[in-house]
C-alpha cells in the first residue's frame, strides 16, 4: 500500500473548504438584502379610514290589501252600495247542478269557433284547460264564478259572472271569452 504525503492529503481538504465557503450566502443574496433594507428605510404611508355608510332603511310594503294594478278601479260609496245591495237580489243558484266547464277558470278557457245549425241555434266551441272542446249555447254556465252565457258572437262569448262583493253580498260582472288566434 502506498503512503500518502501531507501535500496529497491537504490539497483535497483545502479544495473542499474553499467550495464550502462559497455557499455561505453573503455574496449570492447581497442584492436581495440591500433591496429589503431600502424598502424598510422608506417613510411609512398613511392608510385612509374607511368611508362611513348610511344605515340601510328597509321598505315596508303596505299595498298588499289594495286593488291590483291591472284591475279597473271601482268607485263604490258605502252608503250608496248598502242601499243598492238591499234592493239587489243578485245571488247564484247554489242548488242547480254544476256543468262541466264550471270546473275551470274562465282564464283557462279559450274560444276556438262557432257552430250554427240555424240562425237561432248558435253554439260556441270552447277549449278547456285539458284540451277538450265543448259546445255551449246561451244559458249554459262556464267558469268557477257562476258565469252564465248571455250571447255568442263570431269573435267572442259574453258571460255574466256572479262574484262575492266582499261584504257578504254578490255582484254581477261582465266577462268575455275571445276567439283564439290561429297561431
Amino acid at each position: 500500500m502506498q503512503k500518502l504525503t501531507l501535500r496529497q492529503c491537504l490539497l483535497p481538504m483545502l479544495a473542499s473548504v474553499t467550495l464550502l465557503s462559497g455557499c455561505s450566502g453573503s455574496g449570492e443574496f447581497g442584492d436581495l438584502q440591500a433591496y429589503v433594507a431600502e424598502v424598510n428605510a422608506r417613510p411609512k404611508g398613511r392608510i385612509e379610514p374607511l368611508p362611513e355608510f348610511k344605515p340601510y332603511e328597509s321598505f315596508n310594503y303596505s299595498a298588499a290589501g289594495l286593488r291590483g294594478p291591472f284591475t279597473a278601479p271601482v268607485e263604490i260609496k258605502l252608503i250608496k252600495y248598502q242601499q243598492e245591495r238591499a234592493k239587489s237580489n243578485v245571488k247564484p243558484d247554489l242548488q242547480r247542478p254544476k256543468e262541466y266547464l264550471e270546473n275551470f277558470s274562465v282564464d283557462a278557457i279559450t274560444m276556438v269557433g262557432t257552430l250554427a245549425l240555424t240562425e237561432d241555434d248558435v253554439w260556441a266551441l270552447l277549449d278547456d284547460a285539458e284540451g277538450g272542446v265543448h259546445r255551449v249555447k246561451v244559458g249554459n254556465y262556464v267558469g268557477r264564478n257562476h258565469g252564465k252565457v248571455i250571447s255568442i258572437n263570431p269573435g267572442s262569448v259574453d258571460l255574466i259572472e256572479i262574484v262575492p262583493d266582499g261584504h257578504g253580498g254578490w255582484l254581477e260582472r261582465p266577462r268575455a271569452i275571445k276567439l283564439q288566434d290561429g297561431t
